[in-house]
């Protein structure tokens, strides 16, 4: 964990955790998106967003080494991305577990330290207490020994934290870990996540398509959309201006008792490839060229 001092060093002054360089990713002749130059400090939030089939999820992949990049680099910890990297934890996107599935909510946790491991085996006393202090830190204890598949969502987003942060990671990548949670969950989940990135001064990559429960905890946006990217704090980026370049259509973004509503945009995505070459920069936001 690092010391206070450094926690709240300018982002600009500290080494990046996740550096990407002219990176692009394609398939086949589609390009989901090129040219993209990131920095993500250690402590950052930086929410994903942007349509379905834009290459969030993909871009997730490639930190964890399980994409290639088409052209560019990709860094995570000063090193090249590969699979299987301990500085990572990850939450996928939201699935079910079969109610009648044996494991229990500790064993789901346990398998972020040693899942990797042929048959796991008996845990030691000092990963016994791992297992215990993980399931604390997001407020797992009291159903620990409940069958994973017959918890609520929300609980077993709890546990699917806990289990990211089994090897205290620097990175944080989140696949949709909101979706299907109710509001209230959506919540807890988010600040929990909030909580840990603070806690161990990990940056948190969070795709998703609805910022609002996270808004108040994102440092920086990357919007993808139709190839090309904007990337700035939520006040640069979600704006009606902003967006509205960014998809080649009319996009109006109103704040509606404190959240933010997008509208249009999405239904009208192009690709941006089939247009003129116009970057701009907005106080400090690029969209790719």
């Amino acid at each position: 964990m690092a010391k206070e001092s450094d926690a709240s060093a300018p982002a600009a002054a500290r080494e990046p955790v996740i550096r990407l360089r002219d990176a692009e990713l394609r398939f086949g002749p589609r390009v989901l998106w090129h040219d993209l130059d990131l920095d993500v400090a250690p402590g950052e939030f930086l929410a994903v967003l942007g349509p379905n089939g834009t290459g969030k999820t993909s871009l997730l992949k490639v930190l964890l080494g399980q994409n290639s990049l088409s052209a560019g680099t990709a860094e995570v910890g000063g090193r090249q991305v590969h699979k299987g990297n301990p500085d990572i934890g990850y939450i996928p996107q939201q699935r079910g577990i079969d109610p009648h599935t044996p494991m229990r909510g500790r064993d789901l946790v346990r398998m972020g330290i040693d899942g990797h491991r042929w048959g796991m085996g008996l845990l030691s006393r000092g990963r016994k207490k791992k297992v215990e202090d993980l399931l604390a830190s997001v407020g797992a204890t009291d159903y620990a020994d409940a069958p994973a598949g017959t918890v609520s969502g929300g609980e077993l987003q709890r546990l699917r934290v806990a289990q990211s942060l089994a090897n205290d990671p620097t990175v944080l990548l989140c696949d949709e870990p909101l979706l299907s949670l109710d509001l209230h969950h959506q919540q807890v989940v988010a600040a929990l996540l909030h909580e840990q990135r603070v806690k161990r001064d990990a940056a948190v990559v969070f795709v998703t398509h609805e910022i609002n429960p996270i808004l108040p905890y994102v440092d920086r946006v990357l919007y993808i959309v139709g190839g090309h990217f904007l990337i700035g704090t939520p006040a640069e980026v979600m704006t009606s201006e902003s967006l509205s370049r960014l998809y080649g259509s009319p996009v109006e973004v109103v704040r509606v008792g404190g959240r933010l509503v997008v509208v249009g945009g999405e239904e009208e995505c192009v690709d941006h490839h089939n247009l003129p070459d116009d970057s701009f920069d907005l106080d400090g936001t690029v969209v790719s060229r």
